[in-house]
């Protein structure tokens, strides 16, 4: 069934008519530029858990200008080249499944080519990891785990009902730590963290199974466990970081952006259901970026993370999510 978007996606398409134009539409289409802002709020969050955003104002308040903050940008970077590699692998690797469930895709349409998709996706992971050796050990480490277990999931993951979840739960972990690397010392302090997205990431992934056939109940239901698990846990962050009251209309609003949808899909598991909430929770990563990085930065440096939302909800708009 096709996505929500698929609308705007035709009507892109039919106003494009040079070739060559065509097909670099195309596989921008394969990189889900949409999903790539939320990729840049795991940064973020792991910058403001790293003690970065702090030295920063210290820095500004005493007049310093910072000359480091060039790695900010190499893990934005980097982090937009390992998720566009690992969706592009990931249409690649469904080819012939998408070519009898979503005709309408870039790569069984004929709009991109199986071939040239490997080849942009590994392309794209390897630059990753090269801007993330610029910044540190730690950082290529896990710029180069992230790379690897994309590419597992892609090739395998994702057909196993425990692993698959998991598999792409470990992805957005390693990314959020990617953004603590920035100070590579505090990755080993903080590595708990990846566990939030990790289980995040698991419950969109399990409700993601029903896209195109529909859903059952009981996969309904463990992702609404997961994601209470999930709000425990940044409601227990905020609660040791003494930023609870900055960090409740954050989690608020993310309340309200997943779990509506959520109930909206335990009463009626369709493709159509599920497609929407799956839509919405990937975009809502930027709500449960926003709201870490409250705990650890502060409420203007959370409303910061959180300007990425509409910019993604527009790209949302061209672009498909899922």
């Amino acid at each position: 069934m096709p996505a929500p978007q698929e609308d705007n996606q035709i009507f892109i398409n039919m106003t494009i008519t040079v070739g060559g134009t065509n097909r670099v539409w195309a596989y921008l289409q394969l990189m889900r530029p949409a999903n790539v802002i939320t990729a840049w709020a795991d940064i973020l969050a792991g910058v403001a858990a790293s003690g970065f955003i702090t030295t920063f104002y210290e820095e500004v308040e005493q007049g310093v200008i910072l000359s480091n903050f060039l790695p900010l940008g190499y893990l934005l970077i980097a982090t937009s080249c390992l998720y566009s590699g690992g969706v592009v692998l990931n249409d690649a690797f469904d080819a012939s499944l998408d070519a009898l469930e979503r005709p309408e895709r870039p790569i069984p349409s004929g709009r991109a080519s199986h071939q040239g998709a490997f080849l942009v996706g590994g392309s794209l992971l390897c630059v990753g990891i090269l801007f993330a050796c610029l910044v540190s050990l730690s950082s290529a480490i896990l710029a180069a785990s992230t790379a690897i277990a994309a590419v597992l999931y892609d090739a395998f993951g994702k057909h196993h009902p425990f692993l698959g979840p998991l598999n792409m739960g470990v992805c957005r972990g390693a990314n959020l730590l990617l953004g603590v690397s920035i100070v590579s010392g505090m990755v080993s302090n903080y590595w708990f963290l990846a566990l939030i997205p990790i289980t995040y990431i698991a419950a969109i992934t399990n409700l993601s199974r029903g896209e195109v056939t529909g859903g059952s109940t009981a996969n309904s239901v463990i992702s609404m466990v997961l994601m209470s698990t999930v709000f425990v846990a940044i409601l227990g962050l905020g609660l040791l970081k003494y930023s609870l009251l900055a960090v409740l209309p954050f989690a608020l609003l993310l309340a309200i952006r997943v779990f509506v949808p959520l109930v909206k899909v335990l009463k009626e598991p369709s493709a159509a259901q599920i497609q929407l909430a799956v839509r919405a929770c990937v975009l809502s990563m930027i709500v449960l970026n926003a709201t870490l990085s409250t705990s650890f930065a502060g409420l203007p440096y959370g409303l910061l993370v959180l300007l990425l939302l509409p910019i993604s909800i527009k790209l949302a708009e061209v672009f498909a999510v899922t």
